[in-house]
């Protein structure tokens, strides 16, 4: 087996500069998104979300952006899971979007808000009516004995819900990030990577500074 430290590449696919920069992270973290799925990457929209519980301990999971709006980044999930028990203490958040194979990196900082119910039932009636039906199932980050028994509540939850429309649970909602840090980071020949971020200042503009690798 070839030694862990000896697995490496170098890093070619582009550049990144002042020209290429935006005066609002937003519109070019939307022009790297496009790039990242008009590559055809896979899960172009995974991004990893690092939340701290109220020890201190850092938690982190992939969950799939489902919007960007009014300033802000959004994801759904349920209430009772551990990234939204952490966000009950502690609304700050991070989240990173690893586009490997464009040798992009974008890494937002940032706080979580609710999402309005209004907001949540027009996103939620849109996914598959089996994605609903597992909202309902599953009492996210719970134990559970075996797959048997979560795939027993989920034909269950199939049987009940068979005609009409799955009602929105009570316990499933959603988050806008609103960012105030937005790095980008392109890959570069011998290590020599672009690293830009926007830091938004006391009066809500976004300035902009080159990092160093």
């Amino acid at each position: 087996m070839q030694s862990i430290s000896d697995i490496r590449r170098d890093y070619t696919k582009s550049g990144l500069d002042t020209e290429n920069l935006t005066a609002d992270p937003l519109e070019l973290f939307d022009i790297w998104l496009q790039n990242a799925v008009d590559a055809k990457l896979d899960d172009p929209t995974a991004m990893t979300v690092a939340t701290v519980d109220p020890s201190g301990q850092p938690s982190q999971r992939i969950v799939l952006l489902k919007d960007v709006n009014q300033g802000g980044f959004v994801f759904y999930t349920n209430l009772g899971s551990k990234k939204a028990d952490d966000l009950k203490h502690n609304s700050k958040i991070s989240l990173h979007f690893p586009w490997h194979m464009l040798d992009r990196q974008v890494k937002i900082s940032g706080t979580a808000e609710l999402l309005s119910v209004g907001d949540v039932a027009k996103y939620f009636v849109s996914r598959p009516k089996p994605s609903q039906i597992a909202a309902w199932v599953s009492k996210q980050s719970r134990p559970i004995a075996t797959r048997q028994l979560l795939m027993s509540q989920f034909n269950e939850a199939k049987q009940k819900f068979m005609h009409g429309e799955v009602p929105l649970p009570s316990f499933w909602g959603g988050y806008r990030v609103i960012p105030h840090k937005i790095e980008f980071w392109q890959g570069g020949e011998h290590r020599m990577h672009d690293r830009f971020v926007y830091t938004l200042d006391s009066n809500k503009q976004w300035q902009t500074q080159r990092l160093m690798p």
